[in-house]
């Protein structure tokens, strides 16, 4: 057995040879010219940039996106994201199933064979991976210290052998960056070929058939570096370049025009700390996808090896919550790995007392996490209440054990409505109208403020390993299905004391009060939480993830 494997690695490694030697040798030739390019410059170690920290507040700096700034090597994971959320899960493991390819072939012809698998037939329009998916995961791979050198640069240059669609909007929305230089994808009748333009026209692009690039083109950006590579901006003067040797040779059109270059090798990268997202110049409050976490190889095979048994698991909790009472439902689905935390204190009694429950009911105001939320109330109360929303799915609506009603967005007529419910029995509403994974807070509509003088805040909290249980672009009808995916979801509750609407009135006038009862409403359940509160709303999550503004219509 042994030599037959032996055989054939050898059978594979002499046809790798002769498909890909000239490209190889090629690139011998191009590192050899470019070595006359690049002999002006002025090497040195990247450690000693931060150690004598140079004044880089005049200066260009340009800096390669996965040599200089991210701590992870390889790109398999982002070309992963996009083959799962901007394809399906059968493109997902067609990827996967390549990656032995990929880890045997050249860098270059890695990058082609993922970016075919991940791109090829994918719809250009409406494509959001990029600016909905991406940028939480960039942002968390960034390093601190070469981060610490881009806060410090004047003019910032970011350049990727990577796709323009996959890097652009997170360099420029959570970077800031000046100007991106990726490599264009081609396209026909509106879908990507996955093809990529090859790295020596990235610098001289012509043709109708590329996606447009940088806001101004980069006909705008070489002839910049050049002008100040000439002048010497700064009191060192010319431009500065970070990156690895090797991509500092690959790219001699660039990294040419500098005349400090600062090497980022192996030990450097690997050295690089997490950077903490306060420190980051914009969080992300917003983004879209299923995925939970950075999905490695190892990471994607424990995956679909969990997929089939998970979807079963996640099938059984449901119809357990479904069919169940509340007393055999709870024990069970924490027996099958839901971790279920409620803190109750002792002024927040189970609904009302007999004198109020016959005036009005209980109207409980919580954060939106997932679709959940009003239904794990319920299970902690065990009692069914009454959810009114703002969208939801009609599956959703249909297969909900509790009683769902959707508002108009008409405030005359939502408010007569949720008063008649209150009259009947207890109410639960989540007035930030949608759901928010980050920890933060959106701005809570008032209109719950006019319905109750007592408002019970409850603060809700989930975790989740492997898939998340929302979505913007996608269909919400599965959003239950993919939160009972994860071997153990974590779902945690906590009813804070009440509010009195009446006492926080006082004499201000009706409509500065209600803000002010629902903004008090929302700090308190931030401060429970330790989540930032936001004046964003649900139109403002939709427009940056979706492109529209969030009616459901077709998500079914």
């Amino acid at each position: 057995m042994f030599p037959k494997v032996l055989f054939f690695k050898s059978i594979v490694y002499f046809l790798c040879r002769i498909l890909f030697g000239k490209l190889r040798s090629n690139n011998a030739r191009g590192l050899h010219r470019s070595g006359s390019n690049l002999a002006h410059s002025r090497y040195q170690n990247f450690s000693s940039i931060n150690t004598i920290k140079p004044d880089l507040t005049n200066r260009t700096v340009v800096f390669d996106l996965e040599g200089a700034l991210l701590r992870s090597s390889s790109p398999f994971p982002y070309f992963m994201l996009v083959a799962l959320e901007a394809g399906s899960f059968m493109r997902a493991l067609l990827l996967l199933l390549t990656y032995p390819l990929v880890a045997f072939l050249s860098d270059e012809w890695g990058l082609k064979v993922m970016a075919f698998v991940s791109f090829f037939g994918v719809k250009v329009r409406g494509l959001r991976v990029g600016s909905a998916v991406l940028p939480k995961f960039f942002l968390e791979d960034v390093g601190l210290e070469s981060f610490e050198v881009l806060k410090r640069s004047g003019r910032k240059v970011v350049v990727s052998c990577l796709p323009q669609v996959m890097i652009e909007d997170f360099a420029r929305e959570y970077l800031e960056v000046d100007a991106v230089m990726g490599r264009e994808m081609r396209v026909i009748c509106g879908r990507f070929l996955g093809v990529m333009e090859e790295e020596n026209q990235m610098f001289k692009r012509s043709g109708s058939t590329m996606v447009p690039a940088i806001n101004g083109g980069e006909e705008e950006l070489l002839p910049s570096l050049r002008e100040d590579d000439a002048c010497g901006i700064g009191n060192n003067g010319g431009v500065v370049g970070l990156s690895s040797l090797k991509k500092i040779l690959l790219h001699p059109h660039i990294f040419s025009h500098c005349k400090d270059l600062y090497i980022v090798g192996r030990a450097d990268k690997g050295s690089f700390r997490q950077l903490p997202a306060q420190e980051a110049p914009k969080p992300v409050i917003f983004h879209d996808g299923r995925l939970a976490f950075l999905p490695a190889p190892l990471s994607v095979v424990a995956l679909f090896m969990w997929a089939p048994f998970g979807v079963l698991l996640s099938v059984l909790r449901i119809a357990i919550g479904l069919t169940m009472p509340y007393g055999l439902s709870i024990p069970i689905l924490c027996f099958s790995g839901l971790q279920y935390t409620v803190w109750n204190p002792t002024s927040v009694t189970t609904p009302g007392t007999p004198e109020r429950k016959s005036v009005k009911g209980s109207l409980f105001v919580c954060n939106h996490r997932t679709l959940l939320d009003p239904l794990c109330l319920s299970f902690s109360l065990k009692k069914d209440l009454t959810a009114v929303t703002y969208s939801l799915s009609r599956v959703s609506e249909i297969l909900s054990p509790i009683r769902t009603v959707r508002l108009t967005r008409d405030r005359v007529k939502d408010g007569a409505m949720m008063e008649s419910l209150l009259r009947r029995g207890d109410l639960v509403v989540c007035p930030e109208g949608t759901t928010c994974r980050e920890p933060y807070l959106l701005r809570f509509s008032p209109l719950f403020t006019e319905m109750s003088d007592d408002i019970i805040p409850v603060a809700v909290d989930t975790s989740v390993a492997w898939f998340h249980g929302t979505t913007a672009g996608g269909l919400k009808c599965f959003d239950p299905l993919f939160f009972f995916l994860n071997p153990n979801p974590i779902y945690e509750l906590r009813l804070l004391e009440k509010v009195s609407r009446l006492s926080m009135a006082g004499h201000q006038d009706e409509e500065k009060s209600r803000f002010d009862v629902a903004n008090d409403v929302q700090g308190r359940i931030g401060q429970a939480l330790g989540f930032g509160c936001t004046g964003l709303t649900r139109k403002d999550k939709y427009m940056i993830l979706a492109g529209n503004e969030g009616i459901v219509g077709n998500k079914r």
